[in-house]
């Protein structure tokens, strides 16, 4: 590549591609990330069917409102894997095309031959 490739026009173009690929990346391994927690939900960390207990053995709360925490939790844990997954593909939908479109950009301009210096004029 000559010396005049390199101008600064060029050097925005590839830094800019250097980002969004960079966020198309990270976008895609988070997507990943909340996809298999949507399919593999984490099983929380209370042990699943035991009420906790006080000091002295009594349920601090009914079978009811137990099953019903643990419902919530669940759901809570789902909404969360969802927002994930939707902020993650927004990465790669939103910074995708624009990685796109100045990586064509760059090979137009590549493409090009290069001009050739104009005379100084004195």
């Amino acid at each position: 590549m000559s010396a005049s490739r390199w101008s600064l026009r060029n050097i925005y173009l590839y830094l800019v591609c250097l980002i969004t690929l960079i966020m198309v990346i990270v976008g895609a391994a988070q997507a990943v990330r909340s996809a298999v927690e949507l399919l593999y939900p984490d099983p929380g960390g209370t042990v699943a069917g035991k009420v906790p207990t006080d000091d002295k053995g009594k349920p601090l709360y009914s079978e009811e409102e137990w099953k019903r925490q643990q419902d919530a939790g669940k759901e809570s844990q789902r909404r969360y894997a969802v927002l994930s997954l939707v902020s993650s593909l927004a990465f790669v939908f939103i910074a995708g095309p624009v990685y796109v479109y100045h990586w064509r950009k760059i090979e137009i301009e590549k493409a090009e031959p290069p001009k050739p210096a104009e005379p100084a004029s004195a």
